[in-house]
């Protein structure tokens, strides 16, 4: 081990130790009985999250599941279909804190994908540290290379702490975020390098890649799809109710209908070809092959300590997919049934290595998704449009300086967080509140607005809905914006013709799946319980009898404890 490597380390267990202190009051008011201690602690916990994956498709889609993958974990597993990412601000980066910390934005400071920085006034992404670099690999000023802003601990640092850092913790992603953030300070990351195809982790955790991961590399698996495909799985008539290809016109150099080609236009493997490796199954099937081989390299599961380990596999294909053709689209069908397949291959391979019986799995999401506006509206009777956010911050600050006499009163915007110049304002005998109520006003007139919150109303902490609860829950008092901004149900921030996104407090976008299989620690079945994904964490610390996260907020999911 370098000493970079320990220092990193050393000052990453300091801080949450510290942030340990800080919550223990507000742990010791959520107290559950003990796990029995009769029963072993699982070996493995396995924490899947499927990037981009809507509740409402695992059930629209699952009489066509196979045996082994989604439906194993809904048949033997405990499923709750009331489950939400509750936070108003539905992003991967945010989602993906909340798994393993069971926190919520206002707490553990990832706020979204990017901030702005209150300092510099620049954007910043959310895992970006310039004092790191991706190992033999390029490494650009804002490529993500560690957790430097996730502000609390996790499960994975709470089982490494209470292990004597005996535990393992390794988390694989598509995208550095779905990685870092899983993993927390003291676990280990690797994510896949589009450039290349790689999977790497940073020099935050390491100074080199371990043998298996060499040897992983070396086989370049990536390169096996080159004019390569991808078609329907199924056949045609699984697909009929699905939207029509044509619903939406593919946005340039781009098409929407299948075969989907895997190749570059220099004929060669390069950053062309990988990146589009990205927008479909090949990606997911990477990403478990490697978490296969991470799972031999560091023999999860079978820890000499006797410990208990951590795998955390971010799949990220779905998002990638769901916003480029819709979670209405075959593409979208299409891709969660090769996903259901992959699971299932999955598990079986875990029940070979480890026992399933000595694994527990949870399985999640990010955040859900918005239809494709165009096919929202040829239903017929809904409103649903892209709202080009530049335009809205320039016509915002042109109200402002027509009405108030001053120009620039909004200085930058990271929609939904748009932040005032209040320095200017009170120069110009402007008071906060006068400038905030003009700023919400102008943006109610808007099309496609909702809601508008202002500091002020953030800082007073009223509540009186439930959106009220998520959009505060999203606010970070350092670092998020001075107006935060809802767009109405089915419109969202975006420009150009094509695709879809998320980001809101509605249920189309917090509603996901949240499923836990573990027959020796699990009650199967059903579950109509509301349930949160900050619940996961706090359910899984009871299981391995360990401390909750240092902020989390979630309940411990004691209906289906054994």
């Amino acid at each position: 081990m370098t000493k970079h490597f320990s220092l990193s380390r050393q000052l990453a267990q300091a801080l949450l130790l510290a942030a340990g202190v800080a919550a223990s009051q507000a742990h010791a008011a959520k107290a559950v009985p003990a796990a029995s201690a009769g029963v072993a602690q699982p070996k493995l916990v396995v924490v899947l999250v499927v990037d981009g994956l809507p509740q409402e498709q695992v059930t629209r889609y699952r009489d066509q599941f196979g045996q082994g993958g989604f439906r194993r974990l809904l048949e033997q597993g405990a499923w709750f279909s009331d489950a939400h990412q509750a936070h108003g601000i539905t992003v991967t980066a945010i989602g993906h804190s909340a798994v393993l910390s069971g926190a919520y934005p206002y707490q553990h400071g990832v706020i979204g994908n990017n901030w702005i920085d209150p300092v510099t006034k620049k954007s910043v992404y959310c895992t970006e540290d310039g004092n790191f670099h991706y190992i033999g690999e390029e490494t650009q000023p804002d490529d993500g290379t560690s957790p430097v802003k996730l502000r609390v601990s996790t499960l994975g640092d709470e089982l490494r702490y209470s292990t004597g850092d005996k535990a393992k913790v390794v988390t694989v992603s598509g995208k550095d975020r779905g990685a870092i953030l899983l993993a927390g300070k003291t676990g280990t990351a690797y994510m896949y390098m589009e450039k290349t195809g790689n999977f790497a982790s940073s020099t935050y955790y390491m100074q080199q890649h371990p043998q298996w991961v060499q040897r992983y590399q070396a086989a370049r698996p990536q390169d096996r799809y080159y004019g390569k495909s991808w078609t329907p799985l199924l056949a045609d008539g699984a697909y009929a109710g699905d939207a029509r290809d044509d619903i939406v016109p593919a946005k340039p150099g781009t098409r929407n209908t299948f075969p989907f080609a895997y190749y570059s236009d220099s004929g060669k493997l390069d950053g062309e070809y990988y990146s589009r490796l990205k927008a479909g199954p090949f990606l997911d099937e990477l990403t478990l092959e490697f978490a296969r081989a991470a799972i031999d390299g560091e023999n999860l599961g079978r820890n000499p300590a006797g410990v208990p380990d951590i795998l955390g596999v971010s799949l990220s294909a779905h998002d990638y997919v769901n916003h480029a053709y819709g979670p209405e689209s075959k593409m979208s069908h299409d891709h969660l049934q090769r996903l259901d397949r992959m699971l299932a291959g999955f598990f079986a391979d875990l029940d070979k290595k480890v026992g399933m019986d000595n694994v527990l799995v949870v399985l999640t999401a990010d955040h859900g998704f918005a239809n494709v506006p165009e096919f929202t509206e040829a239903r017929g009777g809904f409103s649903a449009k892209r709202i080009d956010g530049a335009k809205l911050v320039d016509a915002l600050n042109q109200h402002l300086a027509t009405t108030l006499g001053v120009d620039k009163l909004v200085t930058v915007s990271s929609l939904p967080n748009i932040y005032l110049d209040y320095a200017l304002a009170e120069k110009s005998g402007i008071q906060r509140t006068a400038l905030e109520d003009a700023a919400a006003r102008f943006l109610l007139q808007q099309d496609g607005l909702a809601q508008v919150y202002t500091r002020t109303q953030m800082e007073t902490g009223a509540v009186a809905t439930r959106m009220d609860t998520l959009m505060r829950r999203a606010w970070n008092r350092q670092l998020s914006g001075d107006l935060m901004v809802v767009t109405k149900p089915a419109w969202y921030f975006g420009k150009g013709v094509g695709g879809t996104s998320h980001g809101t407090p509605y249920t189309y976008d917090t509603n996901v799946p949240l499923m836990v299989f573990g027959p020796r620690w699990i009650k199967p079945g059903a579950y109509g319980q509301y349930a949160e994904v900050v619940d996961i964490a706090p359910t899984l610390a009871h299981l391995l009898r360990v401390r909750q996260p240092s902020a989390s907020e979630g309940r411990v999911l004691m209906e289906v404890v054994r």
